[in-house]
């Protein structure tokens, strides 16, 4: 009997635990590492040395995630604590929209001038007769060009 009280006050114990469990987000170091920056640095926190400015913020994360914080609450204290050039991913800081857009379009923009630019050289160069056997191939002239056509002539099936 005594047992059956114990386990039963041991299962009611472990039911708010659980439950606190359940309640703070599943964040892990890992996850924010590559979307934040080191502020010494500039490279992501993920590939950034082992210099104590990177130790002390991937410490400061590891702190907010005990407290169960989300992924969203952490990079909102990062930066408070260390400014909008911590996040890594545009689009993260939320106030600047055409900002975020630029860093997409600008780089296709680019790929898509440079497609045109050099088909526009390559019509160019074929129009100068550019290409093999074009206006810019050297004739032959005298008697090498009569004996080519007659070669020529001869092979013809």
């Amino acid at each position: 009997m005594r047992r059956v009280a114990l386990l039963a006050v041991l299962a009611l114990l472990a039911v708010p635990a659980a439950a606190a469990a359940q309640e703070c987000p599943k964040t892990t170091l890992g996850d924010i590492e590559d979307e934040v920056m080191c502020p010494v640095c500039g490279t992501p926190l993920g590939l950034a040395s082992e210099a104590p400015q990177a130790q002390r913020e991937r410490a400061y994360i590891e702190r907010l995630i005990a407290r169960c914080k989300s992924k969203d609450e952490v990079k909102q204290a990062l930066v408070a604590e260390f400014g909008n050039s911590v996040l890594a991913l545009p689009g993260d800081q939320g106030d600047d929209d055409l900002g975020d857009a630029l860093v997409y379009v600008i780089p296709a923009l680019g790929l898509v001038l440079a497609a045109g630019g050099i088909a526009f050289a390559v019509v160019r160069w074929r129009r100068r007769g550019g290409g093999p056997g074009g206006r810019g191939a050297a004739s032959l002239a005298g008697a090498d060009g009569s004996r080519l056509d007659d070669d020529m002539e001869r092979y013809d099936l």
